[in-house]
């Protein structure tokens, strides 16, 4: 490993552990298919004393059921456009993970100033979705620069947590010996 690899991986692993899943849920994507990860982003101001943002999003994870030589790799949509740390999240994640043939899309609906405490956001978010009885929504947390890295540690969790139903799956449908 070069110093400057070195150096990188040290610095994904501070981003990535600067943003958190403050409520996981607890299902498997599909093995074929795709897959919605519903998500509410609060983000911590970038300035002190600035208002916490919520936002509303979902990753659409797209599984192809015919591998081409076109869709071998990941690709990952609306992830890390308005931020400097896209190029290093790259790199780490063309480097250790094997997503292979899979398409991330984010979408996000407006973000809304609506308070000076993440927590108190949090816990607010979780009340509401308690009392809807939804286990499919998760909450995340991060400073607002690092938006997008909070939603890609989401997703690669929930893929990750998913692979052995995945392979269990495939497994029960003749596809792996």
């Amino acid at each position: 490993m070069y110093p400057s690899d070195f150096e990188d991986e040290l610095r994904f692993r501070r981003i990535w552990n600067a943003v958190r899943v403050a409520r996981p849920v607890h299902y498997s994507l599909f093995t074929f298919g795709h897959s919605d990860l519903d998500y509410y982003l609060v983000c911590e101001g970038e300035n002190e004393g600035d208002l916490v943002s919520v936002r509303k999003g979902s990753v659409k994870v797209d599984r192809p059921v015919i591998l081409t030589p076109d869709n071998m790799h990941p690709e990952f949509h609306n992830f890390f456009e308005d931020s400097e740390f896209g190029s290093v999240v790259d790199f780490i994640l063309a480097r250790t993970m094997a997503f292979g043939n899979l398409r991330l899309t984010n979408s996000t609906q407006q973000s809304k100033l609506v308070s000076d405490s993440v927590e108190e956001i949090v816990a607010k978010l979780n009340r509401q979705l308690d009392d809807e009885e939804e286990e499919h929504v998760a909450i995340l947390t991060a400073p607002a620069e690092l938006a997008g890295v909070a939603i890609m540690k989401y997703a690669t969790e929930r893929i990750v947590s998913s692979a052995p139903d995945n392979v269990q799956e495939l497994r029960e449908r003749g596809f792996l010996g």
